[in-house]
């Protein structure tokens, strides 16, 4: 069973609400240089500045830009820009913004999660993580003995009962920013009864990751070198991680696909591709006016079931490749389950990147790869120098996430992509 609990969270002092804006950030994964230093220009006491310290957050950096984020830190508190709550509180937290020209209401809220292995409790993942980017926030924990960003979690909630119950009596929020069109709600309850009933509620209940692997996996890490002298008291802050926590059903979830770029190809030809993929696939020249990606994304979204688009940048011509053999990983993959193996994201992946594009067009090298959910940006970024091609994919079910953690499978990376972010600042999870 899911085991929550209120904490004493560390947040932006409500004096500075009018300038929230501009302290909070977007998850350290997704940001680059030049947007790391938008964010530090934009305030002296912007989260990124902590949450950031080395670049590309893809390994370990030297240990004093680890230190000097925890002196940053440190100084903020006592200078009154954070605060840390005196009571334990659970924190609702709601995002509002626009896609596909709909406006969604996303409402979750912020909670403490014991941790638990993969595989052996009740949080499940459904990614695979890598080493370089944990020992990077195992640092940055380690220093500041702060977890600064949330996992994002899902929790099954038919009713909507956990939400309602939380948001029932709230008035205007604690903090409100608008972030990269997003606004960002957050509250905090530390009403006993409120906080008991929610408790109660999650305790049959598992979660799932939806973001967040590898700050999962660092949480684990650290617990795992906190305990290196001897078992930790049941409550010790290392046994559990902040996360933020959505109800499955509820309406402003957005799944969105993440689509594929692929480089150092040589001479890519789609005449040559039909002739490889033989009759696994039907490759038909796509009812979309060339360059126009956005357009091939939403072909791609209402065609039917195990429906794909491939975006040629030389021509800027789009196709629709759409699967006629459901079983074309069952001899690739046979170890895996029938669900798994009828994942688009594990068919494009396993058979038409690995077993197609690579060996026909990138002869003994492997292909750049790189990932985007913003499918209007595609014919922009594919343009033959970098990357050759785009693969477009639909968004992959929530199901499936549920259906594949509950057999302890993880799908490949950059799988799914919950939209929006959440923003990082929010609230921060003390450790000491």
């Amino acid at each position: 069973m899911a085991q929550i609990r209120p904490f004493n969270g560390i947040r932006y002092a409500s004096e500075l609400n009018a300038q929230f804006a501009n302290l909070i950030a977007p998850p350290y994964d997704v940001l680059d240089e030049p947007g790391k230093k938008r964010l530090q220009n934009r305030h002296p006491n912007n989260i990124v500045h902590v949450d950031l310290p080395f670049m590309p957050p893809k390994a370990a950096g030297p240990d004093a830009l680890y230190q000097q984020a925890a002196s940053t830190l440190q100084a903020w508190l006592g200078a009154g820009v954070l605060h840390r709550d005196p009571r334990p509180c659970l924190y609702p937290y709601s995002q509002t913004y626009q896609h596909g020209g709909r406006s969604f209401h996303r409402r979750g809220f912020i909670a403490l999660v014991k941790l638990s292995p993969f595989g052996e409790g009740e949080v499940v993942p459904h990614e695979q993580t890598y080493k370089g980017p944990i020992e990077d926030r195992l640092k940055l924990m380690q220093h500041t003995g702060v977890q600064l960003s949330p996992i994002f979690g899902l929790f099954s909630d038919p009713r909507n009962e956990v939400t309602n119950l939380l948001y029932k009596n709230l008035s205007r929020p604690q903090l409100s920013g608008t972030l990269e069109d997003v606004r960002n709600d957050l509250w905090h309850a530390n009403d006993a009864n409120t906080i008991n009933e929610v408790t109660d509620l999650l305790k049959a209940r598992p979660v799932y990751i939806a973001d967040g692997h590898h700050r999962y996996t660092t949480a684990l890490q650290y617990q795992q070198m906190m305990a290196q002298n001897g078992p930790l008291p049941v409550n010790h802050p290392a046994n559990y991680c902040m996360f933020v926590l959505v109800g499955m059903q509820d309406p402003g979830l957005l799944i969105l696909p993440t689509h594929r770029l692929i480089g150092g190809m040589a001479n890519f030809d789609i005449n040559r591709l039909r002739a490889v993929v033989g009759s696994n696939f039907t490759i038909d020249l796509a009812q979309s006016p060339p360059g126009d990606t956005l357009k091939l994304a939403e072909l791609v979204a209402h065609g039917p079931v195990h429906t794909f688009g491939l975006y040629d940048g030389r021509s800027k011509q789009g196709y629709i490749l759409k699967l006629n053999r459901h079983f074309v990983l069952d001899t690739l993959e046979p170890k895996r389950s029938q669900a798994w193996r009828e994942l688009d994201v594990a068919i494009l992946q396993r058979y038409l990147i690995d077993e197609v594009i690579k060996p026909t067009f990138c002869g003994t090298g492997e292909p750049n790869r790189g990932y985007t959910a913003d499918a209007s940006a595609i014919a922009g970024t594919v343009d033959g120098s970098v990357y050759q091609i785009a693969l477009l994919l639909q968004a992959t079910p929530l199901h499936a996430l549920e259906h594949l953690g509950k057999q302890n499978e993880v799908m490949p990376q950059k799988s799914t992509y919950f939209f929006p972010k959440l923003a990082t600042g929010m609230v921060l999870n003390p450790l000491q």
